[in-house]
């Protein structure tokens, strides 16, 4: 029987996340049934929405359970196969992340082709981070000609190529980011017409010196301040993709910041509309098949900030609530 190692959680964090919240552990892996594959994992995915999983409270997703394995989006090699249609050496993309070995049901793992994209491109640019831009763009915000957007956290991977995506569609676009010099690369490498450091001054007085003539779509990555910001700035009957709200995950216990303009809301007939990735997978393949030539020629751009060995996976968690990437925030581990 193979050992492999998993992060567990060992205690619910407060605030910030520490190294004392998560343990390292050796467990025995059961060779594969009738119907499973073993996985050796390549590369895991870290993504903010993992914080809120931390806390003991209902949500979308369950909380993650003390003492047990995290888990979250992976891509791996198949080393052992007892089921229909997966075999030795196949790259798949399922959902055991946080562990170098897994075991799963094969209806668990989704094979994905290496010759077109690097095998973490699945769990990145051309996986959910990918599909969240995509659908929140065009589902949920309901892009329109001649509209203008503003992205938060732009130099995320999801605000990237939100920001991105609309670029290629002929929209101006707008982000934000906390140091100047990820607000160079979004003007430099990643092509939005305007962007602004949001620890310079107020978010709303810079998005406006941004975008003086007001904007039609906000894609929130942040919410708190920049969500605040968007409603002052958007024009009548604008648009809201509310996609995460990174600048609240770490307050548990904390009270958290009120709109102080939210009767513009209503003022300015706008649209505000949360959602969640997971429920767009029918898009997916239509995604890969837009976005897979935009990556290919080079018209997007896809940055990747890379901790390398499963032991550090907590210090990668850690450094992407700090702010600490530029793209997609990812685990080597083999």
């Amino acid at each position: 029987m193979p050992t492999g190692r998993e992060i567990r959680l060992a205690a619910r964090p407060n605030g910030m996340p520490r190294h004392g919240d998560f343990t390292l552990a050796e467990v025995d892996v059961p060779e594969p049934g009738p119907g499973e594959v073993l996985v050796r994992n390549l590369w895991m995915s870290v993504d903010p929405y993992m914080r809120p999983r931390m806390n003991d409270v209902p949500s979308y997703v369950p909380p993650y359970e003390l003492g047990r394995v995290l888990d979250g989006p992976a891509v791996g090699a198949v080393v052992a196969s007892r089921a229909e249609g997966l075999a030795p050496g196949d790259t798949v993309v399922h959902w055991q992340g946080w562990r170098d070995l897994a075991l799963l049901g094969g209806h668990e793992a989704r094979r994905v082709d290496t010759e077109l994209a690097p095998a973490q491109a699945y769990i990145g640019v051309l996986g959910m981070s990918g599909l969240t831009a995509y659908v929140g763009l065009l589902d949920i915000a309901g892009l329109r000609e001649g509209d203008v957007v503003f992205v938060s956290a732009a130099a995320g991977m999801v605000g990237s190529l939100a920001g991105q995506i609309a670029r290629l569609r002929g929209h101006r676009t707008i982000g934000s980011a906390g140091t100047d010099a990820k607000v160079a690369h979004l003007r430099d490498d990643l092509g939005f017409d305007a962007a602004f450091n949001y620890r310079s001054g107020d978010v709303a007085d810079l998005l406006r010196e941004a975008a003086p003539d007001g904007i039609d779509v906000y894609f929130d990555n942040v919410g708190g301040d920049h969500l605040e910001a968007a409603i002052d700035v958007l024009r009548e009957h604008g648009r809201v993709a509310m996609c995460g709200a990174i600048s609240t995950y770490n307050s548990a216990g904390a009270a958290l910041p009120t709109l102080r303009n939210q009767f513009k809301i209503v003022g300015k007939r706008l649209t505000l509309r949360g959602f969640i990735a997971s429920d767009h997978m029918r898009r997916m393949r239509e995604f890969r098949e837009v976005a897979g030539p935009w990556l290919r020629d080079g018209r997007i751009v896809a940055r990747e900030t890379v901790f390398e060995g499963l032991e550090h996976a907590p210090d990668a968690l850690i450094a992407l609530l700090a702010g600490e990437n530029v793209g997609k925030m990812l685990v080597r581990i083999a």
